[in-house]
């Protein structure tokens, strides 16, 4: 079964940067929208920069400025540029890739944002 994996999370001074990582365990065909979510404790899980088919990235009003998101669909790879990174940002960061038909998660990356 085909599923995401992440890479690239860990412990980030705040103010520090981050790239994470994501790329699919075998071929995955067709367009997808692809993006980025993540979940702090005790939080709901949030979208935070999405690619949509045929559209302009997205992002999350509290990460705008911060975050780039960038991806492949023909590579099935997405990534995640973090920068000037503040305490808010820990949480644990997911990709998605999705359409009407279904969708692939990756099982999820740590990262923690000390002050």
């Amino acid at each position: 079964q085909v599923h995401l994996v992440e890479s690239g999370g860990g412990l980030v001074q705040s103010g520090g940067s981050l790239r994470l990582s994501c790329a699919a365990s075998s071929r995955i065909f067709g367009v997808y929208n692809m993006g980025w979510y993540r979940q702090a404790p005790g939080k709901q899980r949030e979208l935070v920069a999405g690619i949509p088919v045929g559209g302009d990235t997205n992002y999350a009003d509290s990460v705008k400025g911060r975050l780039t998101i960038s991806g492949d669909n023909a590579k099935n790879t997405v990534y995640l540029q973090m920068n000037n990174h503040k305490p808010e940002d820990t949480a644990v960061y997911y990709c998605c890739f999705w359409r009407r038909s279904g969708d692939y998660w990756g099982q999820g990356t740590q990262v923690t944002v000390c002050s």
